[in-house]
């Protein structure tokens, strides 16, 4: 049996007691850190289940799963990811590769930022397809994410942008240098829609010591949201109660 377990969205306190339950039993475990920011201690969650922990890189569980993770099917395993763990479509990859070896799956939910975001008073089936906003590198600039952007704007749908995390480098974007880099596809796109004026919401660490801004570009850039994990949220037609909750928020 492997157990594909979520940690939550910000520390060990958000780990499920059946999670714990299901550590308890197994033979070992793993977990991957590199998809999201985890703000707690493992640790903690070493003592509470009487096991130790071995953390993966991104390449031990991409690369060479059936090193670890899968190396014996017929052990009982666990493996802890940040959030609920079929967010990241690395973790449906797992799943499918240990139906390939017979391997029984269950998955342990728990919270994410898809479910957190409401705590912005936007309404969760008011939003459109999430997009990514990645680390810009040498000779790579990818500018597909401001499509998503207008794509949902103009449908009048929200837009949840996730901000790159390279965990292994302990490089996690800022909403500060997102939303640089959206001005930045403006102004190779000149569609007109990421001006100063464009009403924003910037969160960050929602779930621990919640932060929720809202307020134009131009009023988020000189906004200092602390550490990570942070997301932006491009709202669209909003609703009258949606309204309401965003004045909570208001940048004075």
């Amino acid at each position: 049996m492997l157990y594909l377990i979520g940690l939550g969205i910000h520390d060990e306190r958000d780990i499920s007691v059946k999670a714990i339950e299901a550590l308890k039993k197994v033979n070992v475990v793993y977990a991957e850190l590199y998809t999201s920011f985890f703000n707690g201690d493992l640790s903690v969650i070493e003592e509470w289940a009487g096991k130790e922990i071995n953390v993966l890189g991104r390449k031990d569980l991409e690369e060479d799963i059936d090193g670890n993770v899968l190396s014996d099917p017929r052990e009982d395993v666990a493996l802890l990811v940040c959030g609920d763990p079929l967010i990241a479509t690395t973790h449906a990859d797992v799943i499918l590769r240990a139906r390939e070896k017979d391997v029984e799956v269950n998955v342990i939910h728990s919270s994410s930022i898809y479910s957190a975001v409401a705590e912005t008073g936007l309404q969760i089936y008011r939003f459109g397809k999430t997009t990514t906003l990645p680390f810009p590198e040498k000779n790579y600039f990818p500018t597909s994410p401001y499509d998503v952007i207008k794509r949902n704007y103009d449908l009048g749908l929200h837009s949840l942008v996730l901000l790159d995390a390279k965990s292994e480098e302990e490089r996690f974007m800022t909403i500060n240098e997102g939303l640089r880099l959206l001005l930045r596809m403006e102004d190779e796109k000149k569609k007109r829609l990421i001006a100063d004026s464009l009403f924003l919401v910037g969160v960050a660490r929602l779930g621990g010591d919640s932060l929720i801004r809202a307020g134009t570009v131009e009023e988020l850039l000189d906004q200092d949201f602390g550490e990570p994990p942070q997301s932006i949220v491009v709202p669209g037609e909003l609703h009258f109660a949606e309204k309401e909750m965003l004045d909570v928020f208001r940048i004075d």
